[in-house]
């Protein structure tokens, strides 16, 4: 006897239904899969389509990328390659890299000298020199300080940039100061550690050569508070130092922010002695605890 069509249609549909119950989801999945690749596809447990989207293991669950990770990725190029550059300066200012840097400035370089004997340079010390840049300063500027011990607080200001600060020999060429992060500042309120800096670049483009920055304050007794001594402060971007000395105490070199190189340094302190937020990359160089 022959079924109405309607019948035929319901029957057809249970007969689907449990073939269905019948065969696992991942059978299922896995069938699929092997369709789709032609028939020529092995049978797993879970699809292509559905393997990334597990319970913890989907989209959700996955770590974003981030959104600026082209730009950080064209930071680190860039500074690989300012490394690789300030890399190839040598010691001596006459070296044909450092030349061929000094020219790579906007204007021609000019040179300043430093010397405590006032008949023998153009100022006597290195914040005069400082001070006598325009307030925004695109050109290379070389202060070459001469041998000598230099007792004074030396602060660049931010657009004072392309300054290059060269001394005779670490051991010839020392600027020093002794505040620490409880000395009084100028309002008569502790100048704190940012503020106790013996020399404090706020500028870009900062290179120094050759020369010692000191903070003469004592190695403090332990547990003492505010006796932070920074020797130098970098807060500027694109700074390098070669054959320098940073001496002090506690927090003696402050690697404050920006992209920084170090090569052939000593650098000596007791707590802390080198801290901050920048990229920096440290060279041949030799660190001292005290």
């Amino acid at each position: 006897m022959a079924l109405p069509s309607r019948a035929r249609l319901l029957l057809l549909l249970c007969f689907v239904a449990a073939a269905a119950l019948l065969v696992a989801p991942g059978e299922v999945s896995a069938t699929a899969a092997a369709a789709d690749a032609g028939g020529h596809g092995k049978r797993r447990g879970h699809s292509t389509h559905t393997r990334r989207l597990r319970p913890g293991k989907g989209a959700a669950a996955a770590k974003p990328y981030p959104a600026n990770a082209a730009r950080v990725e064209a930071i680190e190029r860039q500074f690989a390659r300012w490394v690789r550059s300030m890399g190839g300066h040598g010691h001596n200012s006459s070296s044909t890299a450092y030349s061929r840097a000094l020219s790579r400035a906007s204007l021609p370089a000019r040179t300043l000298v430093v010397d405590k004997n006032p008949g023998a340079g153009n100022f006597t010390s290195i914040q005069a020199a400082v001070d006598s840049l325009p307030l925004i300063n695109l050109a290379r500027v070389v202060i070459r300080v001469n041998a000598g011990t230099y007792t004074e607080k030396v602060s660049i200001s931010p657009m004072r940039a392309f300054v290059t600060v060269e001394g005779a020999g670490a051991d010839k060429t020392v600027v020093q100061w002794g505040d620490t992060a409880d000395t009084a500042g100028a309002w008569g309120r502790p100048m704190g550690t940012f503020g106790s800096a013996t020399f404090a670049v706020n500028s870009m483009f900062f290179v120094a050569k050759n020369i010692t920055f000191k903070n003469t304050a004592p190695v403090p007794r332990p547990g003492a508070l505010g006796k932070q001594g920074v020797a130098l402060r970098i807060s500027a971007d694109s700074a390098a130092f070669v054959g320098c000395n940073f001496l002090g105490a506690q927090d003696t070199l402050y690697d404050h922010l920006g992209r920084h190189y170090y090569r052939d340094c000593y650098i000596e302190g007791s707590v802390d002695f080198i801290f901050g937020n920048a990229l920096s990359l440290y060279e041949d160089g030799v660190l001292r605890a005290v």
